[in-house]
C-alpha cells in the first residue's frame, strides 16, 4: 500500500504518553525501598528533567532530538522496572516480604510493565508519533490495526484520517499481559514480536510467583 507522505490532520496528542510515564514513576512509590534501586525520589526527577527538553525538542520541531530523548526517557523507567522484578524474583524464596507487600510489588510491577511496553510501541511503530504525524493514512507500521484494512478514502469510512495514538498502543499492551497475545491487533514486524515476547513472560513470571506464593502461604 501506497502511504501518503502529507501532514496529518490531526496531530498525535502526546500528553497520554507522558502521563503514563508519570504513572509508571509514581506507582514506584508502592513498592518498598527493597525492591528499588534508588529513593523513589530519583526517578522522578529523572523523567521530568528529560521530559521538559523532550517537549521543547517537539515544539521546536527537532524531531531526532525528540525522538532519542524519548527513548531515553523510556529505558530509563524500562530498566527501573525490570531491576525491581528482578529484586522481587530474589525476594521471593527468602520470604522477606510480607504477603500484603509482595502483593503490592506484584500488581504495581504487573501494571507498570503493560505502561512500559505501551510506551515502547508507541515509540517504535511505524517511525514513532513524529513520523506518523508526517502521514495524512496510516497504512503500514509493524502491527495490523483493524482499520488499517478499511478502506481510508471513504469519507464515512473509520478508517478516514485514523491514526492509532497512545491508547491504541495501551490496549494492545495490556492485551499483552492478560491474554499473551495481541487479539485483535496481528503484529507484522520481527522487533515488535521479541518485545511482546519479552512483555509477556514479565508478566507470566509476575503472575506465576504471586501463584507460587499463594501456595506457599495456603
Amino acid at each position: 500500500m501506497t502511504v501518503s507522505t502529507n501532514p496529518s490532520p490531526n496531530p498525535e496528542a502526546r500528553w497520554p504518553a507522558i502521563v503514563a510515564l508519570f504513572a509508571i514513576v509514581g506507582l514506584r512509590l508502592a513498592l518498598p525501598r527493597s525492591l528499588s534501586a534508588s529513593p523513589a525520589w530519583v526517578p522522578l526527577v529523572l523523567v521530568t528533567l528529560i521530559v521538559i527538553p523532550t517537549e521543547l525538542a517537539r515544539r521546536t520541531e527537532r524531531r531526532q532530538l525528540n525522538r532519542w530523548l524519548g527513548f531515553v526517557i523510556t529505558g530509563i523507567v524500562t530498566i527501573d522496572m525490570i531491576w525491581s522484578l528482578s529484586l522481587l524474583v530474589d525476594a521471593l524464596p527468602k520470604h522477606t516480604l510480607a504477603p500484603t507487600i509482595l502483593l503490592r510489588s506484584a500488581a504495581t510491577l504487573w501494571i507498570s510493565n503493560i505502561l512500559v511496553f505501551a510506551s515502547w510501541y508507541w515509540r517504535l511503530d511505524a517511525g514513532g508519533p513524529n513520523a506518523r504525524d508526517r502521514r495524512a493514512v496510516h497504512g503500514e507500521g509493524s502491527f495490523l490495526f483493524p482499520q488499517m484494512t478499511l478502506d481510508a478514502s471513504d469519507r464515512d469510512s473509520s478508517a478516514h484520517g485514523w491514526s492509532p495514538g497512545f491508547i491504541d498502543y495501551l490496549f494492545l499492551a495490556f492485551n499483552t499481559s492478560t491474554a499473551f497475545s495481541p487479539t485483535d491487533v496481528p503484529v507484522l514486524r520481527r522487533w515488535a514480536k521479541l518485545l511482546m515476547m519479552l512483555q509477556a513472560s514479565i508478566s507470566l513470571a509476575t503472575i506465576a510467583l504471586l501463584a507460587a506464593r499463594a501456595v506457599n502461604i495456603l
